[in-house]
């Protein structure tokens, strides 16, 4: 694969990807299911892949790169059931640029699809052995309590009139970086780490392997929540702990009417785009250092890790018209 001339992080992608799709189309086959899956960007099985390839120096056998492929789709069918499941709890109505699931299909439909993408899901890891299994297991265990976490956090904290529950400015802040922390980082992390074991990779390579992995699903999140703040949405998850942040007094819904929230946001809009900015800069440069780690042995795919970070954070930044 692409032996006769420079090996491009963008070409790599482009080329697993559609290894990627024919894969999910062959292991796959309820219709509903592949449907739900439509459209996806697949960076966390690209980057699981990613992996596999850096533990591997791309000399693995076909059966092992298409086994490998095969595990990067229980990593997609855990991630779209996270995010139909989001939809429900968020009341978000599109996703990929349609009607969400449970609006086209109602809300029971949706659960249930969600909870058999999982299921199809398990079965693989399953296939796959012990350790990725019980990657798999954690790794949703992780996303739920983070899915809890943020539910409790929106319900009762940015409605709680007593100041003495928001009394600093970084206590909201660091409780809104444990969600994204455990409710995304945790499977691109997971993603990474479960590519290096697909390779027979053992020992502190998995560790440095998840950590970059949890540095870019950081950044990635970050984005995220900055084109959605850009386009004047996440009012109550995200604007208010930021507006807290930056005035350095208790702001919540109690107190404030929505048209003077709004009226705040755009005051400080240029602050809170700038200090997302930096925090992205801040993980993307510490997935880049651990890329450079010894332990990871020397290759073309090495150098790809290193350019991933800020590749896969700009696929989300570019749709303000921003890079970092």
């Amino acid at each position: 694969m692409m032996k006769n001339h420079v090996l491009s992080l963008d070409d790599f992608f482009k080329t697993t990807k559609v290894d990627i799709e024919k894969k999910l189309r062959s292991v796959i086959t309820d219709k509903d299911i592949l449907l739900i899956l439509k459209s996806g960007k697949r960076l966390r099985p690209l980057l699981a892949h990613l992996s596999f390839k850096v533990c591997t120096g791309g000399k693995e056998t076909p059966y092992q790169y298409q086994r490998a492929l095969e595990g990067t789709v229980c990593i997609e069918l855990a991630h779209t059931a996270s995010l139909v499941h989001d939809d429900i709890i968020d009341k978000d109505k599109e996703r990929r640029g349609t009607p969400a699931l449970y609006i086209k299909e109602g809300v029971p439909r949706a659960l249930l699809n969600g909870h058999k993408m999982l299921a199809i899901g398990f079965n693989i890891a399953l296939t796959h052995g012990e350790k990725i299994a019980k990657l798999y297991v954690d790794t949703w265990t992780e996303i739920l309590c983070g899915e809890l976490k943020e539910v409790n956090f929106n319900m009762k904290d940015l409605k709680n009139n007593n100041s003495d529950e928001l009394s600093t400015k970084s206590r909201i802040f660091n409780e809104y970086n444990k969600i994204i922390n455990m409710k995304t980082a945790s499977l691109f992390s997971s993603a990474c780490k479960a590519g290096a074991v697909e390779a027979e990779a053992s020992g502190e390579i998995l560790d440095i392997l998840a950590d970059y992995g949890r540095e870019i699903g950081l950044a990635y999140q970050l984005a995220d929540d900055l084109v959605d703040l850009e386009k004047g949405e996440m009012i109550n998850s995200v604007v208010v702990p930021l507006l807290t942040k930056l005035e350095n007094k208790t702001v919540n819904n109690g107190s404030l009417k929505m048209k003077a929230i709004k009226k705040k946001l755009a005051e400080n809009q240029s602050k809170i785009k700038q200090l997302y900015i930096e925090e992205i800069i801040r993980h993307v440069s510490r997935a880049k250092k651990l890329s450079r780690s010894d332990v990871i042995p020397p290759s073309p795919y090495k150098d790809l890790l290193y350019e991933a970070p800020r590749y896969v954070t700009n696929t989300m930044l570019k749709e303000i018209n921003a890079e970092i």
